[in-house]
């Protein structure tokens, strides 16, 4: 007790020494706090967007499926799937899907797609398709007419022109595609009037298709139109139909808005001749973490074993975008080490001006009796208090910056936005939300400074108490 209570009466002796010391600490923390959030918070956004958005978390297939994903190895619409989000508290929704490859075509233009049947009213609550519906389209007419507008500047012209054939599901994209410039009301009500593009979204009763962006520009598609499908249907039987385009959807992953098409479940099956049966269900989780994941698989794999399905991860189906996240993480721990290995050398240089300060002290100490053991166990104490206090500042001042921006995500702008979204992610830096890995980077900086203070113990044991004393 005695130690700790002169470890403290000797921090605050000189306030500046121990501020900085303690500083040094706090930032370690906080910089390496904000950059692993950062980088998980990009990994949840990633598996969110490509996953949780679309495919969900867990799928329901015929054994075969994974391998073979063709229409012969469909499963039925089982009531037991349907009432499982009822059953396994940790499922959120669950939704029937019928998949198939068509080549779709109008007039001289052809080009493959993929056809998703799909109950609209239950995917608006699974992966939204309906946010994605195009509201805003830059139509040669709209962009002619923006042209001539004697209201519109010229900065604002030239980008229109360059944004002909564009769609945007909503004005804040739209406004956010045309730039700064934009920004004045008066402008962006001209541009919206002109370009405000007419579609809907399906539902379960219509014989009409929803069409992702780009294959309606490949295809030269509008609403209204008619698009002919041609594909091969339940064994081995021919497909084909023609059907009226309703709306256009813009998707952010860029592959599939190159050939999305959406079409009501119902008529996806009269389609390809699978009556009552689908070729997966996917499954979304209220908690996706890694033990979650595997817990609620098992439990659907247990309840459904006599029914000749198989229910499949994430992972299991989706090895490329794991593989990406596991590179991307290495790279990250690396720049990581790279960040500690610059906090050490800090935290270090401060160690050794706090011991060249307090030499002249250390050599009277032990001159008036005091034991080097006893003084180097001392100011390691002192060494570790600074560093608690660093840690807990540490911690302190990044956990709201982290809360936040997770609830509130850097949005990126410009060439970098546009990147992004070209990759077939969001044009957002969340942060992740707290976890495990918040309480490591404490651990590891509490543990360089435990390293940084083996030098200034070496340095009391084998101190020279004469050149100490001398020492100013």
């Amino acid at each position: 007790m005695s130690y700790l209570k002169l470890a403290q009466r000797n921090l605050w002796r000189n306030k500046r020494r121990t501020l900085i010391t303690i500083s040094s600490i706090l930032f370690a923390v906080f910089f390496a706090a904000m950059m692993r959030s950062f980088q998980l918070g990009s990994y949840s956004l990633m598996i969110d967007n490509a996953i949780g958005a679309y495919s969900g978390y867990l799928q329901i297939q015929n054994p075969d499926y994974a391998d073979d994903p063709s229409l012969d190895n469909t499963i039925p619409q089982l009531e037991e799937i349907t009432a499982l989000p009822q059953k396994v508290s940790n499922v959120k929704a669950v939704v029937p899907r019928l998949e198939t490859f068509a080549l779709a075509s109008t007039g001289n233009l052809t080009k493959g797609a993929l056809v998703l049947g799909i109950l609209p009213e239950s995917e608006k609550n699974f992966s939204h398709p309906q946010s994605f519906l195009v509201k805003y389209r830059f139509t040669n007419q709209a962009v002619r007419n923006i042209v001539d507008n004697p209201n519109i500047t010229e900065a604002i012209k030239s980008k229109v022109k360059i944004l002909e054939g564009e769609m945007y599901p909503t004005e804040k994209k739209l406004a956010d595609a045309l730039g700064d410039e934009a920004i004045d009301t008066t402008v962006l009500n001209i541009i919206k009037r002109e370009c405000h593009y007419n579609g809907r979204f399906i539902s379960a009763s219509d014989s009409e298709v929803v069409v992702s962006s780009r294959l309606a520009k490949f295809l030269n598609l509008n609403v209204g139109d008619s698009i002919i499908l041609m594909s091969q249907g339940y064994h081995g039987s021919s497909a084909a139909g023609i059907y009226r385009v309703a709306g256009l959807v813009k998707i952010p992953n860029p592959e599939l808005d190159n050939k999305l098409i959406y079409m009501p479940l119902s008529k996806a099956q009269d389609f390809t001749g699978c009556y009552n049966l689908v070729s997966y269900w996917a499954i979304n989780l209220k908690n996706a973490s890694d033990e979650s994941l595997q817990n609620t698989q098992d439990v659907i794999n247990n309840m459904l074993d006599s029914k000749n399905v198989t229910v499949k991860t994430w992972k299991e189906l989706n090895r490329v975008l794991v593989q990406q996240i596991e590179s991307d993480n290495k790279s990250g721990i690396a720049f990581l080490v790279l960040l500690y290995f610059v906090v050490f050398f800090g935290i270090f240089g401060t160690v050794i001006m706090m011991i060249y300060e307090r030499t002249h002290e250390f050599g009277v100490l032990i001159s008036v009796g005091m034991q080097r053991k006893k003084l180097a166990t001392l100011v390691f104490i002192e060494l570790i208090f600074m560093a608690l206090i660093g840690v807990v500042i540490g911690m302190g001042v990044s956990m709201p910056i982290i809360h936040y921006y997770h609830v509130h995500p850097i949005a990126l702008t410009g060439n970098t936005a546009k990147m992004m979204v070209d990759m077939g992610f969001e044009p957002l830096m969340p942060m992740a939300p707290f976890g495990p890995y918040l309480y490591r980077q404490a651990i590891v900086v509490l543990v360089m400074v435990v390293l940084a203070s083996i030098y200034p113990i070496r340095r009391i044991i084998k101190i020279n108490v004469t050149d100490a004393i001398r020492h100013r």
